[in-house]
């Protein structure tokens, strides 16, 4: 097992890796001075799964929880769904230190964090990501949100958990699509931060592609140690975390185009990815085989390159909707010079922008 610390003074917490985490989920819950009423959220794929497990193991602890599955899919990240999670948080009695369980992929750990930011002013939050997106990205951080009709994530706040396990046993059960939208992160991770991490996919492109255990455990661990050290340095994004966003600004567009049903997460990121790298050699940031690069190594990993049923028109309207947006001016991340680095532009003119999404759509 593998313990990665996020440091963030009073909101610290640790993030744990390993196979078979029972012993240290049940630990942990008998220390932390949790209510005995408490929720798990997941949803129609993961609950009849999981749901039982981990209901299981908090009873062992002392907890008495209940199970609320949601219909899974983006769709569900809604404030209707969340006001549904309210009144069951009511209904079921919990206090100010009855937890929050979220036990699933992204959704539901964007959902359940937003419930738990904001039932009571604030209860404790606890993450058991299951799908591979959310343990290497959106449950380490504390970004909780739904979405709203105009715009993804519009709606949150910062609210970091008290723990997250990562059980890799849970990856066992996943379907291979589920497998490459997490790649889709995974590689992001190498492009902004470690250009030798993504050498390593580079040349482990079928124990990465078929999540052979070491290859997830390395792979799992050094996302989270990325993300941790950036968060550390700034939780809130006034600087150095918008760099996480890379290849986010054309996906959450692509996404909100399509519906949220056509892409998933990670497929809208590696899309976007190669949206952002078109637009930083435009700009002259970087050489053309560089963008080689990355568009070969997301197609090596079954990962789509092109976003079917956009148009240029409606992904540049939406691009303005985005959280990045300050002032009318979109904060692009690009890449800039090489592998491992990138920087935030608000220049990027109209014309060098439309000129790369017309070349992904």
């Amino acid at each position: 097992m593998r313990i990665v610390p996020v440091e963030l003074g009073k909101n610290s917490y640790d993030i744990y890796i390993g196979n078979g985490l029972e012993q240290q989920i049940r630990d942990f819950c008998q220390q932390a001075g949790f209510s005995g009423k408490g929720l798990i959220v997941t949803d129609t794929n993961v609950g009849p799964i999981y749901g039982q497990w981990l209901q299981d193991l908090l009873q062992q602890a002392g907890l008495l929880v209940e199970v609320y599955e949601i219909p899974a899919g983006e769709s569900s990240k809604s404030m209707q769904m969340a006001e549904k999670l309210f009144t069951k948080c009511i209904e079921t009695g919990m206090d100010r230190k009855s937890p929050v369980f979220a036990l699933g992929g992204g959704v539901v750990g964007d959902l359940a964090g937003f419930v738990a930011a904001s039932y009571m002013r604030g209860v404790p939050f606890v993450q058991v990501p299951t799908s591979l997106l959310a343990q290497v990205d959106s449950s380490v951080g504390g970004k909780v949100a739904v979405n709203h009709p105009l715009g993804k994530n519009l709606i949150g706040a910062f609210y970091q958990p008290k723990a997250v396990f990562m059980d890799l046993n849970t990856l066992q059960t996943l379907p291979k699509r589920e497998i490459y939208t997490g790649l889709g992160e995974i590689i992001k991770y190498g492009i902004i931060y470690d250009a030798r991490f993504f050498q390593y996919l580079e040349d482990n492109i079928e124990q990465v592609a078929s999540l052979a255990n070491e290859a997830a455990a390395h792979m799992t661990a050094r996302s989270c140690e990325i993300k941790a050290d950036v968060v550390s340095q700034d939780e809130k994004e006034l600087g150095l975390r918008a760099i996480l966003n890379f290849g986010h600004t054309a996906a959450h567009a692509i996404e909100k185009n399509t519906g949220y049903t056509k892409y998933n997460h990670g497929e809208a990121v590696a899309i976007g990815m190669v949206c952002a790298a078109y637009i930083s050699k435009a700009l002259g940031m970087i050489d053309q085989s560089v963008v080689d690069r990355v568009i070969s190594l997301i197609l090596k990993l079954h990962l789509p390159i092109k976003a079917q049923g956009c148009t240029v028109e409606d992904l540049y309207r939406d691009i303005f909707h985005d959280k990045k947006t300050v002032g009318g001016k979109v904060k692009w991340i690009l890449m800039d010079g090489s592998i491992g680095t990138v920087t935030g532009r608000n220049d990027v003119p109209e014309a060098v922008v439309r000129e790369a999404m017309g070349k992904i759509v």
